[in-house]
């Protein structure tokens, strides 16, 4: 299997995806509230998009890392670099912003 195909998996690309929905929330947010986002009680919707989303991708890269990467360690290992760039990406602007 090619790393191509094995990116056609929900469970290689599901977790990249959510990622993405994050940063996007994340970006849209600062530019609705012009970069300075108040700070609130309840900490809002996209808070907890945030928190779900980010949540919800540790079980699926793991059934990911259990079910693929024994099979295809070259490109299980890419998948994964893959994935965990776009965690980190999602999770930048929480800890470069403070939020």
């Amino acid at each position: 299997m090619n790393f191509f195909t094995l990116m056609k998996r929900p469970s290689a690309f599901l977790p990249v995806a959510m990622s993405l929905v994050v940063l996007a929330v994340l970006l849209g947010t600062m530019v609705r509230y012009g970069g300075d986002i108040p700070r609130e009680p309840d900490e809002g919707t996209e808070a907890h998009i945030f928190q779900l989303l980010m949540a919800a991708q540790v079980p699926i890269v793991l059934f990911f890392t259990l079910k693929w990467l024994p099979q295809f360690p070259k490109q299980g290992f890419s998948v994964l670099a893959i994935q965990a760039a776009a965690y980190l990406a999602a999770l930048a602007p929480v800890f470069i912003l403070g939020l």
